[in-house]
This record gives structure tokens, C-alpha cells and sequence, in this order.
């Protein structure tokens, strides 16, 4: 039999790793980094945050400002009901400000963080998401200033009644 040569061919396969590493452990995108819009996310997402967490700080302490200012003003003149409407009016105002805005800053930080991690979909379906749940937040919080607002005419009427009623005794 006669020697035949037959080619042979060697083929090497690399397997490229997880984030880019190739078998040989050098990354195929050494200047990768965030994205730009991971960026600008960022750099809108924190000072609209922090100032909104700011505001219901400044809420929270005038309220509390206020209602101590008045406590005393409304101790003294206790037959005088406007005031005492007023007071609780403001002061129930105040605190669903701070909470309001509270809210929203939370929201906010979280919202950033969530799209920095990736957790959800696309950034459309992400908007769509929020939407809904500040949709869901503005009709709880009217619903809610609705019901106390009710409550502090309610309560209003009464201290009116118990007042008309004491001047006739």
C-alpha cells in the first residue's frame, strides 16, 4: 500500500466567559462602563429626589413650627372656633405635604435605583409602571384629604353646636 498524506486541520475554539472575558482572561471591553442613559438617570434622578425629600423636611418642621406656635394661641382663646378650625386645617395640610413629598422623593430614589440595577423591563414599560403608581398614589392622597377634610367640618359643626348650645344654658 502506498503512503497517502491526508491534511489535517486543527481548529481552536476560544469560549468567550461571562461579562466579556475571553479564555485567556483579558476583557474584550476594557473601556466599557455605565451607559449614558444609566448616567443621566442618575444625574437627574438624585437632586430631583433630595430636593423633594428636602421639601417634606421644610413641610414637616414648619408644620410642627406652626402647630406649636399656635397650640398655646389656641389654648387661650379656646371659645374662638375659627381659629381652632384653622389650626387643625393648616396643620392636617402640613403633614400630608410632608408625607406627599416624602413619598415622592422615596419614589424617586427607588426608581433610580431599580433602573440602575436593570430589575424591570425596557425604559417605556418602566415610565408606564411609574405612571400608574403615581396615578395610584395622587387618587389615594385626595381620597385622604377628602376624608379629613370631611372630618374637620364634622368636627367643626360639632364644636359649633356645643358652643350654641352652652350660650343657651
Amino acid at each position: 500500500m502506498t503512503d497517502r498524506t491526508q491534511p489535517h486541520t486543527v481548529q481552536v475554539h476560544t469560549t468567550a466567559g461571562r461579562f466579556g472575558d475571553t479564555a485567556a482572561g483579558t476583557n474584550r471591553y476594557p473601556d466599557r462602563g455605565p451607559s449614558t442613559s444609566k448616567v443621566i438617570a442618575v444625574i437627574t434622578g438624585l437632586p430631583i429626589g433630595g430636593t423633594l425629600l428636602l421639601f417634606a423636611g421644610l413641610a414637616l418642621a414648619g408644620t410642627l413650627l406652626g402647630l406649636a406656635v399656635t397650640t398655646p394661641l389656641f389654648i387661650l382663646f379656646s371659645p374662638v372656633i375659627v381659629p381652632a378650625i384653622i389650626v387643625v386645617g393648616l396643620s392636617v395640610a402640613g403633614f400630608l405635604t410632608s408625607g406627599a413629598c416624602g413619598l415622592t422623593g422615596l419614589s424617586s430614589f427607588s426608581w433610580v435605583m431599580n433602573y440602575i440595577r436593570q430589575t424591570h423591563g425596557s425604559v417605556p414599560e418602566q415610565l408606564e409602571m411609574a405612571k400608574h403608581r403615581m396615578a395610584d398614589v395622587a387618587g389615594y392622597v385626595g381620597q385622604k384629604t377628602k376624608d379629613v377634610g370631611q372630618k374637620t367640618k364634622e368636627v367643626g359643626q360639632e364644636i359649633q353646636t356645643k358652643a350654641q348650645d352652652s350660650k343657651r344654658t
